[in-house]
C-alpha cells in the first residue's frame, strides 16, 4: 500500500478534500518565508503602521497566504505535473498574523488530455480552493486547473468545458482594503514613488537568486512530489510556482516602493521550468491605472519574469504574471 494522492481517473466532480491542516499564521513563519522570497512591503514589516493603516497589527503578506492556500489545496495535486490557470484570485479579506487559515478544495470539473503514443496519459482537473479563517470568514475563493497523470493509460470519457470555470468571478479588487486608513501611510520619495503611468516598462536592474525551494514547500505544505523528489521531475526538483511569483513581487515592490498590497490576479503562467540555482529578471509594464479614492489607485501589473544562471545557460522566459495592486 502506497501513502499518495490521487490519480486524474480517480477524481470526480463534486469531491470535496478538507483534510490539510490548519495553518496559523505567525510571526515565525512569516520571517522564514521573507528570508526565501523577500519582501518589501511596508505593512507586513512594520506592525504600527500596520495598526494605524488597517486597525491592527501584523499584517500578513499576501505571498504568504495564496502560498499557504495553495499548499493546502496540493492534498489533490500530489502527483501534478503543471498548473494551467488560475481565476478569481481575490482577497476577501486580509488576514494577521495569528489568523488560522484553513482550506477546503473542491474537483469542479476533468477533461482527460488527447492520448499521445509517446507521452504518459494526463488529465486537466479545475479545482475551487476555499480558504478561511478561524472565524470562517472569507479570506481567498478561487480557481486552479492542475494537470495530473492516470494510473493507467485508457479512456476515461471525461471532456468537461473547462472554459467555464471560474467565468462569474466575483473581481471586487478593493474589497479587502476599502475599510483601511491609508492616508496614515507616510509619503514616499523616489523617482518611481508616485503612482505610474499606464503604458510605463520597468526593467528591474538585478536579479535575485532562487535558493531554499524544498524549505518553501514544506512550510507552506506544499506536497507536490516535483517539488520534493527529483525523481518525480524528471532528473531535477522543480521550483514551486508561487516562489517564483513571490520573487517577482518582491522586484516590483523594490521598483515601486508606494505599493501597498497585491489585491488579486488576473491570471498567471509559469512558461517556464525554474530550479534552485536559476536566477530571476523581471520586466514590469503597467495595463491599467484606475482611482481607489484619495490619493490611492488601482494599478493593474504585468511581470514578465526571466531566469539566467547556474541551471539556466541561456536567459529564457518562466513567468507571466498579470495582478492587482494598491498605491498610495
Amino acid at each position: 500500500m502506497n501513502a499518495e494522492g490521487p490519480y486524474f481517473e480517480e477524481l470526480e466532480p463534486g469531491r470535496i478534500f478538507d483534510g490539510a491542516p490548519p495553518v496559523t499564521l505567525s510571526d515565525g513563519l512569516a520571517a522564514v518565508h521573507q528570508s526565501i522570497v523577500g519582501d518589501r512591503l511596508r505593512l507586513p514589516l512594520d506592525h504600527g503602521l500596520s495598526s494605524a493603516v488597517t486597525g491592527a497589527p501584523g499584517l500578513a503578506h499576501p505571498a504568504l497566504v495564496w502560498d499557504i492556500a495553495i499548499g493546502q489545496s496540493t492534498v489533490v495535486t500530489h502527483h501534478v505535473k503543471a498548473n494551467l490557470f488560475y481565476r478569481g484570485l481575490v482577497f476577501r479579506r486580509t488576514p494577521h498574523l495569528g489568523d488560522t487559515l484553513t482550506t477546503t478544495t473542491t474537483v469542479e470539473g476533468l477533461r482527460q488530455n488527447r492520448r499521445r503514443p509517446d507521452r504518459p496519459a494526463t488529465g486537466l482537473v479545475a479545482l475551487r480552493i476555499h480558504t478561511v479563517d478561524q472565524h470562517g470568514r472569507d479570506v481567498l475563493d478561487f480557481w486552479r486547473c492542475a494537470m495530473l497523470p492516470l494510473r493507467k493509460d485508457h479512456d476515461t470519457g471525461r471532456a468537461d468545458d473547462l472554459d467555464r470555470i471560474g467565468a462569474g468571478a466575483d473581481l471586487n479588487w478593493p474589497a479587502a482594503v476599502q475599510d483601511w486608513d491609508l492616508s496614515a501611510l507616510p509619503a514616499v520619495n523616489g523617482a518611481l514613488g508616485s503612482v505610474p503611468e499606464t503604458g510605463l516598462r520597468v526593467e528591474v536592474i538585478g536579479g535575485d537568486v532562487v535558493d531554499a525551494a524544498p524549505q518553501l514547500a514544506r512550510l507552506s505544505l506544499n506536497i507536490a512530489r516535483v517539488h520534493h523528489d527529483e525523481r518525480a521531475a524528471g532528473g531535477r526538483r522543480l521550483v514551486y510556482g508561487g516562489h517564483t511569483i513571490g520573487i517577482a513581487l518582491a522586484q516590483v515592490s523594490r521598483a515601486f516602493p508606494n505599493l501597498v498590497t497585491v489585491v488579486g490576479w488576473h491570471g498567471c503562467d509559469h512558461v517556464g521550468p525554474v530550479h534552485e540555482g536559476d536566477t530571476l529578471h523581471s520586466v514590469i509594464t503597467i495595463e491599467d491605472v484606475s482611482p481607489a479614492g484619495g490619493n490611492a489607485h488601482l494599478v493593474h501589473l504585468r511581470s514578465q519574469v526571466s531566469v539566467s544562471g547556474e541551471v539556466a545557460e541561456h536567459e529564457r522566459p518562466v513567468l507571466d504574471w498579470r495582478y492587482v495592486a494598491l498605491f498610495a
